[in-house]
């Protein structure tokens, strides 16, 4: 069997071919998909305002939350970046799997292990230094024994999925001259796959489930999820307090597998505001969300696939790595190295869609409950005792914002409730 190359010029124009058509898709569905403008364009204006709607207490105390836990945030995004800048522009991983023993695919699963259980022990006390704060705000009810058992299987899932891709990329690389073709449709298949299967395989592994207890609050979200036209067989709620104090809910998969779930945490709050929790995720059932966010996803690692095989096709980039082709299995690094710069610098973009879409699903629960004042309260609720950043700086709202910070939301509730001749909250 004989190594394929990765740096044939037709192949690499096929790729640049493909991966400009699969971008213009990826591209068109986000622009069409995307709620640009989660309120008529008729809405008012009113501007967010921390300090009409946060003590100067919890807003004192939001800042120096931030302060601390960003310091080892930020380290630790530095530290992904130096990793992943070593193994793409040092010879590193090549040296690495020349010392690993065994068959080719042997040394590629010992390879990812090997980075990643070294990443891992890296990044261990950043983690630490962060918990620290969590409990000292109170935000975490772990032992570290639960910190480091949950921090143990979440490392773990993510080796055993870095190394399927890794493993499959060698593999279609040492059979295909253009691998990139089953690699973007293996993947684009994967990701839909684990889309579906993630609320079944992946969320028992941390958190216990179960139906929550009958009575009105219950009957209350099924009858709201009825008149909102969208099928839910159960409502779940997951033992999150066992590790954390916040509150939080949130819809995945699609299909069979889709389910509103709701922390125990906030069953705490009035019935009320669980309910406008729930309206919001409501929302996104709705409009598909999760299943559009599924297919771009599936899109975009395809062209994920096709950039990994032209950037790996440049002679520079082989020469400084001492790898020739993605065949083999020194390559393993590399393709690590590749894949989370491509991680890193995707997120803000996905942030930006994550916000617009989180925006329009607010409204709907709104629409939903027609009651501002609730939501304003719950976000109130939610941003207190998330210890929720109230005003990010430019940089941590383009990195880690995924939704709309708290005065946003309220800003928007306000809006919606003026737009409807509704008392503002």
């Amino acid at each position: 069997m004989t190594l394929s190359r990765t740096d044939a010029p037709s192949g690499t124009r096929s790729a640049g071919w493909a991966l400009a058509a699969l971008g213009a898709v990826t591209l068109a569905i986000v622009a069409f998909t995307t709620p640009w403008r989660a309120l008529p364009a008729a809405a008012p204006a009113v501007a967010p305002s921390p300090e009409r709607d946060f003590t100067a207490e919890q807003i004192a105390r939001s800042e120096a939350f931030d302060a601390l836990v960003g310091v080892p945030g930020y380290l630790s995004l530095g530290l992904t970046l130096v990793v992943a800048g070593v193994l793409v522009a040092t010879p590193l991983g090549a040296r690495l799997a020349d010392r690993l023993p065994g068959p080719w695919w042997a040394r590629v699963l010992l390879g990812v292990l090997t980075i990643s259980v070294a990443t891992a022990a890296l990044r261990w006390p950043l983690g630490m230094w962060s918990e620290t704060y969590l409990r000292e705000f109170g935000l975490s009810t772990q032992e570290w024994p639960a910190w480091a058992a949950d921090r143990a299987k979440s490392a773990g899932v993510g080796t055993a999925l870095t190394a399927i891709m890794v493993l499959a990329v060698v593999a279609l690389a040492r059979r295909h001259r253009r691998w990139w073709i089953p690699a973007s449709a293996g993947v684009f298949v994967l990701t839909l796959g684990a889309s579906f299967a993630y609320p079944v395989l992946i969320e028992p592994i941390f958190n216990d489930f179960r139906s929550m207890e009958a009575g009105p609050l219950r009957d209350d979200l099924l009858v709201m999820a009825a008149r909102d036209g969208v099928p839910v067989e159960d409502v779940l709620v997951a033992d999150a307090s066992r590790r954390t104090t916040a509150l939080n809910a949130y819809v995945s998969g699609f299909g069979a597998t889709r389910r509103i779930v709701v922390y125990d945490t906030l069953l705490r709050a009035p019935a009320d505001e669980v309910e406008l929790v729930v309206a919001h995720e409501l929302g996104h059932a709705e409009d598909g969300d999760v299943l559009w966010g599924t297919l771009v996803g599936g899109l975009g690692a395809a062209c994920g696939a096709c950039l990994l095989y032209v950037v790996a096709s440049a002679p520079g980039l082989r020469r400084r790595t001492g790898v020739g082709t993605l065949g083999d299995p020194r390559a393993t690094g590399l393709i690590m190295g590749l894949v989370s710069l491509a991680t890193v610098l995707s997120g803000p973009v996905q942030n930006v869609v994550s916000r617009h879409v989180e925006a329009r699903a607010d409204v709907h629960a709104l629409d939903l409950t027609r009651d501002p004042a609730t939501f304003a309260a719950m976000q109130r609720r939610l941003a207190a005792t998330n210890i929720s950043d109230l005003s990010p700086d430019p940089l941590e709202y383009l990195l880690y914002s995924s939704h709309p910070t708290a005065p946003q939301r309220i800003a928007s509730a306000r809006s919606w409730a003026r737009l409807n001749a509704l008392p503002e909250p």
